[in-house]
């Protein structure tokens, strides 16, 4: 290992790298660009700036310039791109192709770094295929000596994809959608909020010309009637089918209706769909007020660029031709599962009766997590839909206990996908001191499956019910536990509902606290996040809001770690940066005290460097959940309650329900970009139960990148490639679902 981990630091020497943007504004693109500058830097490359785009590729001269550590500061939060991306019409030919090559070689550039949507990467294909033979131009026209031909005879390009779009196929999540979605979700919120008070429709069109993944997505977070996207044109009587479905939620009780057009929304002969055409047919056959927002280039935040993206050929070609089940297909896993889902919870009518129904409730357990409502509203309506009868308990398992349990209906959980906190109300409370208690309300309720949503107790509460059995015949019933707490802690998911919520209240918070000192004098800030004994928060803000240290349990600390800190802080400011950012994970050590690390910044920054600190609290359990976190949660209560259907028949033996094999008490988690069912009995051993966090977590490799990312000379293992797959999202870590 050390022979590689030494190569990472002389990976670079000798070597050129450009960096350039292209195509439209993605926000992220410049967290792409900041960790592309320190990276290169770091492994002893030169790193240049490539300024607008492929047009500077071609014009050289001073749009090509040396980047250095301190010009990719403070650049994480800003939107768009800040060296500038334009379209670049010179470059699609091959004289232009011709100057970019000159440009480069006479620097010495080898390797190109693009980020973009797809048409600036279909750019930078062509241009390396072409490579040798333009070299061989250039040496022929005397442009270029042999010697500089020889030197630059490879060229290395890669693609980081930056599009909001999310047009790529190869890839789940493109920088720069989520905060797309975060745009949007803003925006619908905002509406429906204002809506709630009247009877309205809500016509909403939202960009995707050719792709109707920010239109799926943001249908299955606010929780739309309908949503329109090109690659699945609705049937013939779509108009009949749509009227019907808004005139039964009205008459279930539901006063705002949402459907959701994606800009390039057609029918089934290719014909467009508009949202004035939408709009138009509702007022005309069902009379309701009915209003239309086109959500343009609000979602780019910035400016807006050409939004018009040549597509991936393959599914261009497929909804051309009309072959909208193979486009479906080609998009990938992530989004057929999107397509599935908001089929099921928008078309599918409840039945009538309950025959052959079972009865299962849903309850929190643990802290108040972002998205534990959207995880209960998708298990309670999929529950129905499957004829079940769906029970809520209030309090977690000591309302089991008290029995504090009713039955809900489908417009029980109308509107619960944006609201943030535990609507059904949580507790930590675990239940082996009730089983009796607990054991009578699910025989009173006739409980048949439990829904358990919620954090590290979820998953403990489920271990107790399992030993339960033996005593209790009552507790032989299937159960799954959801994971949804901030914390990010809970055996068998490497992601949790509510953590990324949390995560971007911190970056927010962050980001406001060094801006807020912008012009002030030099300043570090020392900032306290949650997460227990579990540094994914403290570790993943620090990544995604550029901290100089992250101080969390599980990668120990020392006070001469202390020391090294304040040194290269003390180092740092002594240059151009005038901000310090220190993030403490609040119990990664009960001596190192926030107080105590507060101090001594204070103490050795003396003359340098101010210190300030803050304690996040409770508010990283975050208002609203984002969009990642609702259609997580959304995704899971579906699967769990599959899963729980398919289970209860399983389990009937005579006349009732009688579970008690491991597997039929389970962590739903998402592992590796899956979604997996794990008896909680197996997890047992891979969990560290005094300071309740999994014993190996998959983040931690992620720890060097910050510390590369804040200038110290450190190691970084290169021996794993595949696990940076994870660092596509806009400053995080995300997986697909």
């Amino acid at each position: 290992m050390t022979h590689e981990h030494h190569a990472a630091k002389t990976l670079g020497i000798g070597k050129a790298i450009a960096v350039l943007t292209s195509g439209g504004d993605a926000q992220g693109m410049n967290a792409a660009v900041r960790a592309v500058v320190r990276v290169g830097i770091y492994t002893g490359a030169r790193v240049f700036f490539v300024h607008e785009g492929y047009q500077g590729l071609v014009d050289g001269g001073d749009n090509i310039r040396e980047a250095t550590w301190e010009s990719v500061s403070m650049m994480l939060q800003l939107g768009g791109t800040v060296i500038g991306s334009a379209r670049c019409k010179d470059f699609r030919e091959r004289e232009g192709r011709l100057r970019a090559a000159h440009n480069l070689v006479k620097r010495g550039i080898t390797n190109l770094c693009v980020i973009g949507g797809d048409g600036s990467l279909t750019g930078a294909d062509t241009f390396r295929s072409e490579w040798s033979d333009l070299l061989s131009d250039l040496q022929k026209s005397g442009k270029i000596t042999a010697e500089e031909a020889t030197k630059s005879s490879y060229l290395n390009i890669v693609g980081l994809v930056g599009s909001i779009d999310n047009d790529f196929c190869g890839t789940d999540m493109t920088i720069g959608t989520d905060s797309a979605l975060h745009r949007i979700i803003e925006i619908v919120d905002a509406i429906t909020t204002t809506a709630q008070s009247h009877q309205r429709t809500f016509v909403l069109e939202v960009m995707g010309r050719h792709c109707g993944y920010l239109a799926l997505v943001t249908s299955l977070s606010c929780g739309a009637d309908w949503v329109f996207i090109p690659e699945c044109p609705p049937d013939d009587d779509w108009e009949e089918h749509l009227c019907r479905r808004l005139s039964e939620t009205r008459n279930r009780g539901s006063r705002l209706n949402i459907i959701i057009v994606a800009e390039g929304a057609i029918d089934k002969n290719g014909k467009p769909i508009t949202s004035e055409d939408i709009k138009n047919l509702v007022v005309k056959r069902l009379g309701y007020d009915t209003r239309v927002t086109v959500l343009g280039h609000v979602q780019r935040g910035g400016t807006p660029s050409a939004f018009d993206r040549i597509l991936t050929k393959d599914v261009t070609r497929a909804m051309d031709e009309r072959r909208f089940d193979e486009a479906l297909k080609l998009r990938g896993r992530s989004f057929m599962n999107n397509w599935e889902v908001y089929k099921l919870l928008a078309h599918v009518r409840p039945p009538k009766s309950k025959s052959g129904s079972h009865t299962v409730a849903v309850m929190n357990v643990g802290a108040p997590a972002a998205g534990m409502n959207a995880a209960v509203r998708s298990t309670v309506r999929i529950g129905l839909i499957q004829g079940n009868r769906m029970l809520v308990v209030h309090d977690g398992f000591e309302g089991l206990a008290k029995g504090q349990i009713e039955e809900a209906g489908w417009s029980y959980v109308g509107g619960w996908t944006g609201q943030g906190g535990s609507k059904l109300g949580t507790k930590r409370t675990l239940p082996k001191k009730s089983f009796e208690q607990i054991s009578a309300n699910i025989t009173k309720f006739n409980i048949q499956g439990l829904v358990i949503i919620g954090g590290f107790e979820a998953y403990t509460g489920g271990l107790e019910l399992m030993e339960g059995r033996k005593q209790y015949d009552e507790l032989c019933i299937p159960f799954v536990v959801i994971p949804a707490t901030v914390s990010n802690n809970v055996p068998g998911s490497d992601f949790s509902v509510g953590a990324d919520t949390a995560l971007n209240t911190i970056c927010m918070t962050c980001d406001r606290i060094k801006q807020s000192a912008a012009g002030t004098k030099r300043r570090v800030f020392i900032i306290e996040t949650m997460g227990g004994y579990c540094g994914y928060l403290a570790t993943m803000a620090g990544l995604a809001a550029g901290a100089d240290a992250a101080y969390i349990f599980e990668d120990p600390f020392t006070i001469r770690d202390l020391q090294v800190n304040v040194e290269h802080l003390v180092q740092k400011m002594k240059t151009t940066v005038k901000r310090g950012l220190v993030l403490r994970n609040e119990k990664c050590n009960e001596n190192y005290t926030t107080d105590f690390i507060f101090n001594l910044y204070s103490e050795e920054g003396k003359g340098i460097f101010d210190s300030r600190k803050n304690v996040l609290g409770h508010m990283q359990q975050g208002g609203s959940p984002t969009p990642f976190d609702r259609n997580f949660a959304t995704k899971m209560g579906a699967k769990a309650m599959n899963w729980m259907s398919g289970k209860i028949k399983e389990s009937y033996r005579n006349g009732r329900i009688f579970a008690n094999s491991p597997d039929s008490g389970c962590v739903l988690g998402m592992r590796k970009r899956a979604l997996v069912f794990q008896p909680v009995t197996e997890l047992k051993e891979q969990t560290d139960f005094e300071h309740r966090i999994p014993k190996e977590q998959w983040w931690l490799k992620l720890r060097p990148i910050l510390k590369i990312l804040a200038k110290y000379e450190i190691d970084l293992d290169t021996s794993e490639h595949a696990h940076l797959e994870h660092i596509s999202r806009k400053r995080s870590g995300e997986a697909n679902v």
